[in-house]
């Protein structure tokens, strides 16, 4: 099996998130492609296919990589972070990209480094072709910060599984997208505090809720349940919530930034014209958004910016096409908040206090986008209406990580990190999780993308709310928000209904841990 240079396909914008490297093989030559791109502090370089096993129709993908600001502790969150990395390839130059099945085992990881398989259904055995391996997780193997590069990975792709014959001439693109890993944990929902329709323990409204396994959950006005205000927009206050759903008790991956505008861009152009026509904001062009499409290709004014202007839709066909699934809104709790003691009113950071002085920018749009005056090294920095007014000169969402790569920066709080260093969950745009407050919420089982989406580029997962984002709602606050919204517990728009494209929607995804 050999890999022929395309030069045609070597990718010269800067990727960000989602970073893709392609290469194309044959029978017989081998010829390696070496690309390196920069991404929020993810680079993939050096690709090639090698160790073609014709018995057994595998061939293994070897590339390079390394990410800044890379960590592993194992005192308090006792976490990593970690790239997940899926390929898709298409049969010749003119088909359409399909997902590459990864084998459970054969990898091969350099020394100081662990990858681990994530599976269409992690709570399944592994299967070549029912169940196989959508991605991989490759993180370090030992507690360490800073830069994380390696060479030689090596990832056994199951071509045969995929029905690809050994004499194929095919495209192959490479991702990644880095993660956190949220470990398994009981935790409080709600902050005890006066946030809008918080989670409590009935009938007290200042006690949290202990969240101390998966099973099911009570909802409703009995001693002991778990309780919040209905509304309109919060939800029904209806339960039980079945034990399929996820309550973030569980170990999970999240995305450690939300999609950027480079990301969803590599997104798009890996989809028919129909797929990503129907996954493109035509009428979006303000508020910092850049992505533009001429002669079927996509590209973007602003790679390292979140991406707004998604939909539900949109977001859901993302998470789908990349293996990972929509976070629940305890999850999204779960993830600021991690197994600490609630602080009333908390922002993600962990505290009540925030920036409340207009940021100026620096190097506006660039990979290195920073702020430049008013940055706090007291109190929680964060994208939000008293930080980033309609009226001024930024008018949008910020680079994503921006706070965190400030030369003032002190730790978690001026950086506005979660517990377990997940960012930008407090203001910037608004997170989408599935909601516990409908019916169609709390049907949600946690299933996971398959890579694939149907005709249109819609997202075809089991049991994820539909187009109509029924199910789904806000949190976390966004750029032009006031400061309430952007509150851990608040849950003014936890169930609200909306698959429109607004200049302050965006999103992350989540997947199961093994």
């Amino acid at each position: 099996m050999n890999i022929i240079l395309k030069t045609k396909n070597v990718l010269k914008s800067v990727l960000l998130q989602a970073v893709p490297l392609r290469a194309v093989f044959v029978f017989c030559l081998l010829m390696v492609v070496s690309y390196s791109a920069f991404a929020n502090n993810i680079t993939v370089s050096n690709f090639t296919l090698t160790g073609r096993n014709t018995a057994d129709h595998y061939i293994m993908v070897k590339f390079d990589i390394t990410w800044e600001n890379s960590f592993r502790v194992s005192t308090g969150p006792s976490n990593w972070d970690a790239a997940w990395v899926f390929a898709k390839y298409r049969i010749g130059s003119t088909g359409e990209w399909q997902h590459t099945w990864l084998n459970n085992t054969g990898h091969i990881n350099p020394a100081g480094s662990t990858i681990s398989t994530g599976l269409l259904d992690p709570a399944l055995p592994f299967n070549p072709t029912t169940n196989p391996g959508i991605g991989a997780f490759i993180y370090r193997d030992a507690d360490g910060t800073g830069t994380f590069s390696k060479t030689g990975v090596q990832l056994r792709w199951n071509y045969g599984a995929n029905g690809v014959g050994d004499n194929a001439v095919i495209d192959i693109d490479v991702y990644a997208i880095e993660q956190v890993y949220v470990p398994q944990g009981s935790f409080s929902a709600g902050s005890g505090g006066t946030d809008y329709s918080l989670f409590y323990k009935y009938p007290t409204t200042t006690n949290p809720y202990q969240i101390t396994g998966e099973g099911a959950i009570t909802v409703g006005t009995a001693t002991g349940n778990l309780y919040y205000l209905s509304g309109t927009y919060s939800g029904d206050a209806l339960g039980p919530i079945p034990s399929a759903f996820p309550k973030g008790y569980n170990a999970f991956y999240c995305m450690k930034y939300e999609i950027s505008q480079q990301g969803y861009v590599d997104f798009l152009n890996s989809l028919t014209a129909t797929q990503a026509s129907n996954r493109y904001s035509t009428t979006s062009t303000h508020s910092r958004y850049g992505i533009s499409v001429s002669s079927g290709v996509y590209s973007t004014s602003n790679p390292f910016i979140a991406c707004n202007f998604v939909s539900w839709p949109d977001l859901a066909a993302y998470l789908d096409w990349s293996g990972l699934r929509p976070m629940t809104e305890l999850e999204f709790e779960k993830s600021c908040r991690g197994t600490q003691t609630a602080v009333p009113n908390e922002y993600a950071w962990g505290t009540t206090g925030i920036a409340g002085s207009i940021y100026t920018m620096s190097n506006s749009g660039e990979n290195n986008e920073n702020i430049e005056s008013n940055y706090s090294t007291t109190v929680g920095n964060a994208a939000y209406s008293s930080t980033i007014p309609t009226t001024g000169s930024i008018n949008g969402p910020v680079r994503v990580g921006i706070f965190a790569g400030n030369v003032l920066n002190t730790g978690r709080v001026s950086s506005g990190a979660t517990y377990y260093g997940i960012m930008e969950m407090s203001g910037n745009l608004y997170e989408r999780p599935v909601t516990v407050g409908r019916p169609a919420g709390r049907g949600f089982t946690g299933s996971h993308g398959n890579g694939l989406l149907s005709a249109t580029g819609d997202a075809d997962a089991l049991l994820w709310p539909g187009t109509d984002a029924l199910g789904t709602g806000l949190r976390g606050g966004r750029w032009n928000g006031v400061t309430t919204i952007l509150h851990v517990s608040d849950r003014l728009l936890a169930a609200y209904t909306d698959n429109v494209r607004a200049n302050n929607y965006g999103g992350r995804g989540v997947r199961t841990a093994q």
